[in-house]
């Protein structure tokens, strides 16, 4: 039987259950919506999908040239599948009526009922909301692809993130940003997802490089394949960033000028000190360098954005650039099998970026929305919260997506056999190649 039929029957078997559940509003509220928030996070939704091609790129250009399709695919696939979870069920799972803090009631919002009729997100409808959200939940898995590249089958890797997203990303935003949720209850600041985002994905991948490593396989160090095509995917990333940040004031206002200064701010100082670190160490400047701490910049400062200062953003992404440099450095010298450094930059990036938050968060930036101000300040219980959040998070990511990788290897082996390796994905996962190379050879091998 063709393995493909499984899959087929269940996404078929949505859409016509999609048919009995049409989730038609009964009457949608206008009044209370402003047409500006609403233009604005429109464009914010956008910009945070255009993340996820510009990951694309930004991970493809990294990466050896047999395995650039399947490594860029890996990112576009995710628009797919998690766009269907998120409306089957992972919304509800995220923003669903609270259950013990943890957890959203799946019934909620199944199949995007009651959502057009919903009340208002502020002066947004709920819809633009949980489609702003959905952007979040898709760019998150496809960050882990990083630490997996070249060695994973594609049909693993869709169970891998169904798993994930409904798993480990769901309960982590329902705890983080339901009003109901475990650590918004206890004053834990995100605003844009260091938490959510970037710590559940780059310890997700931290337990990918255990699971998945061989301590008998020599490392070798493979050239990126097309650096313009880093820079570009950097330059998505930014441009989209500004949605991811600014777009979490759920407004055009203030709040959001504020985080779009403080997002340039940290990416910028953060490019310039990875760079200029490397020529410390004797390193020559190179583009690679200075894409990769502009990134990281941004990851640190995403759960302080709409909290802190402009000069503390150029604080936080100099701070963050610098450890993720030096963990990079270390990682190298052990036996994990990060291929792109997702934990590095995202993991301790995040880690970076919500302790910053806990020392430099000000009650003047934000005082509607920040639980008190940082350590730095003068208090103590923002810091203390962020601390308990750091040990919960980094546990139950780590452990969880452990779990998970186990779960999915016993459904779809994970890792590709030493003949699909050596051949590349492109072609033995999809019958695809960017370069010519010689066919016979290749279907002889696989």
């Amino acid at each position: 039987m063709n393995k493909a039929i499984v899959p087929f029957a269940i996404l078929l078997a949505v859409s016509v259950l999609a048919l009995f559940i049409p989730a038609v509003p009964t009457a949608i509220i206008t009044e209370g919506i402003n047409s500006g928030d609403v233009a604005w996070m429109l464009t914010a939704s956008a910009l945070v999908l255009l993340m996820t091609p510009g990951l694309a790129y930004f991970y493809g250009g990294m990466i050896d040239t047999k395995n650039i399709i399947s490594t860029m695919l890996q990112s576009f696939i995710a628009m797919g599948v998690i766009s269907v979870v998120w409306i089957f069920v992972g919304f509800s799972l995220a923003f669903g009526d609270d259950i013990g803090g943890f957890i959203g009631d799946p019934r909620t919002y199944f199949m995007f009922q009651n959502v057009l009729d919903a009340p208002l997100m502020g002066t947004i409808p709920l819809v633009l909301f949980a489609f702003f959200q959905l952007k979040f939940a898709i760019i998150t898995p496809a960050l882990i692809t990083g630490t997996f590249a070249e060695r994973i089958k594609f049909k693993s890797y869709l169970v891998f993130i169904v798993l994930f997203s409904l798993l480990i990303y769901a309960p982590l935003a329902h705890m983080t940003w339901h009003p109901e949720g475990f650590f918004f209850k206890l004053g834990v600041l995100d605003f844009a997802g260091g938490t959510v985002v970037h710590m559940s994905a780059g310890f997700a991948a931290l337990a990918a490089s255990i699971f998945l490593r061989n301590k008998n396989e020599q490392k070798t160090h493979i050239a990126p394949a097309n650096i313009p095509f880093v820079l570009l995917g950097t330059g998505l990333l930014w441009f989209g960033w500004f949605g991811f940040n600014a777009g979490s004031a759920l407004s055009a206002g203030p709040l959001a000028a504020s985080a779009f200064a403080t997002t340039n701010t940290a990416s910028a100082a953060a490019g310039l000190c990875w760079v200029l670190f490397d020529a410390v160490r004797g390193k020559k400047p190179s583009a690679l360098g200075f894409c990769i701490g502009a990134v990281v910049g941004l990851v640190a400062i995403t759960p302080a954005a709409g909290f802190v200062t402009i000069p503390s953003s150029l604080f936080i992404g100099t701070v963050a650039s610098l450890i993720s440099s030096v963990v990079v450095h270390w990682k190298t010298k052990t036996s994990l099998e990060d291929t792109l450094d997702v934990f590095p930059c995202h993991g301790v990036g995040g880690a970076v970026g919500m302790i910053m938050t806990a020392l430099l968060a000000n009650t003047a930036v934000n005082g509607a929305n920040t639980t008190g101000n940082g350590l730095f300040f003068g208090e103590t219980a923002l810091f203390t919260a962020h601390m308990i959040a750091l040990v919960v998070v980094v546990a139950y990511s780590f452990i969880g997506s452990l779990i998970i990788l186990k779960l999915t290897d016993l459904i779809s082996t994970l890792k590709v056999s030493p003949e699909e390796y050596k051949v590349g994905q492109d072609y033995s996962q999809h019958g695809e190649n960017l370069y010519p190379f010689d066919l016979s050879t290749a279907k002889d091998t696989i």
